[in-house]
């Protein structure tokens, strides 16, 4: 996660901690609790009912703000304040309105929300009633907020003016914001995600296509049978690595579109490329980022053999290591000037092969932590070995794949 989603995170906890003191206090004479149970102080227990509610409330935020998650969190939220009415806004209507009054006050709100949309500021008026019965007296509307600025309000109703609910009202509206602030972050790290995968994408060189394209053809005349398996090999490839649903796969996904691309490299260099592929069962199930090991296989035979007259061995281990799965690229090409290699990694250089590498590292790092990057092996002449480790298991890291079986 991002300094600003942890510094959001913190601000979101002390926000709760604050009001649920406040409202413990507001409740500190209440009694009637079975003397024979601890069950806390009256502060304590009012703290844990007001984390427990805003953890109900969090989840549909965490989506952003729309009609249908306004309307999950406000009946959250009313009972939270304790107010007779509460509704959430954007800047262009009422999204959704808890409790009674609706008909009476719901076309007044956009009027009294005008002033807070514009200033950033909160605000408590006398609510406007003709029913005597009315018991929507006293209204505050405090601003939610996000990095565009003023995204909406909260709207709490209550039957008088009270203090306490201007500054309860101010601090759920602060905590909602953080959520809205939260559910941006993951808009903008899946937005990140993407443009990663499609970076990866734009690699996949149109030169690769029209070789494949062309070893195929060469085959038609000559071996129709194998040109057919290799125009399906060439489909299934193609159809994975621009899939668009997805930023996990799992490990038997990924080799077995290896294997694809290996079949039509081998078709256009023959004998030239020599592949060894040594998968320990156990490990095939285990999820990771979406064509996180593809990139590494093209660059281990893009210096191994578009780059040398030689023959390269590419060697792909992918072995079980307890809570992780340990894989394995290595090839016996070129290799990399290692000052190269880490001006790749650190963003200061870039080579067409280097924005594979950078991406997949960065990647890894940004799911698994910084303890999980790419562990590279090489010198000029000397070949390259990438070390992948992956967790078994991490919390947000799912796939619902069903592994294929490798050939």
């Amino acid at each position: 996660m991002t300094g600003t989603g942890v510094a959001a995170l913190a601000a979101a906890g002390i926000l709760l901690l604050a009001l649920g003191t406040a409202i413990g206090r507001l409740t500190a004479g209440r009694g009637g609790d079975r003397p024979d149970l601890d069950l806390g102080t009256p502060v304590e227990r009012a703290t844990f009912h007001t984390l427990h509610t805003a953890s109900l409330a969090a989840p549909p935020l965490r989506a952003g703000l729309t009609e249908d998650t306004a309307r999950k969190a406000t009946r959250r939220l009313r009972p939270l304040l304790g107010t007779e009415a509460l509704c959430l806004t954007d800047r262009d209507a009422v999204l959704a309105w808890d409790g009674p009054g609706a008909d009476r006050h719901r076309q007044q709100v956009m009027a009294l929300v005008a002033e807070v949309l514009d200033s950033g500021r909160s605000r408590s008026v006398h609510a406007e009633c003709d029913e005597l019965e009315c018991p929507l007296r006293w209204v505050v509307i405090a601003p939610l907020t996000g990095e565009e600025g003023v995204l909406g309000a909260l709207v709490a109703y209550g039957s008088r003016e009270s203090a306490v609910l201007v500054r309860a009202a101010s601090e759920v509206a602060r905590w909602v914001s953080v959520q809205l602030e939260l559910a941006e972050l993951d808009r903008s790290r899946t937005r990140l995600i993407e443009a990663e995968i499609r970076a990866l994408r734009a690699q996949i060189s149109p030169h690769f296509i029209f070789n494949s394209l062309a070893a195929i053809a060469s085959f038609v005349r000559t071996d129709p049978e194998r040109a057919r398996e290799l125009l399906l090999e060439f489909a299934d490839f193609t159809r994975y690595s621009f899939r668009r649903h997805g930023e996990f796969t799992q490990l038997a996904d990924e080799l077995r579109s290896i294997e694809q691309y290996l079949a039509l490299a081998g078709a256009r260099f023959g004998d030239r490329l020599k592949v060894t592929l040594q998968v320990a069962p156990e490990v095939l199930p285990v999820t990771l980022p979406f064509l996180c090991l593809q990139p590494l296989v093209e660059n281990a035979v893009k210096h191994g053999l578009e780059d040398s007259r030689n023959e390269c061995r590419v060697t792909i281990a992918a072995q079980d290591a307890g809570a992780e799965a340990m894989v394995t690229i290595e090839d016996d090409g070129v290799g990399m000037d290692p000052d190269v290699l880490r001006g790749i990694l650190a963003g200061e250089r870039t080579t067409s092969s280097g924005i594979g590498l950078s991406n997949v590292d960065e990647r890894l790092r940004q799911v698994y932590g910084d303890d999980y990057g790419l562990v590279i092996e090489t010198a000029v002449g000397a070949g390259m070995k990438i070390t992948v480790r992956i967790p078994k298991y991490r919390a947000g890291v799912h796939s619902s794949a069903v592994p294929r079986t490798l050939t």
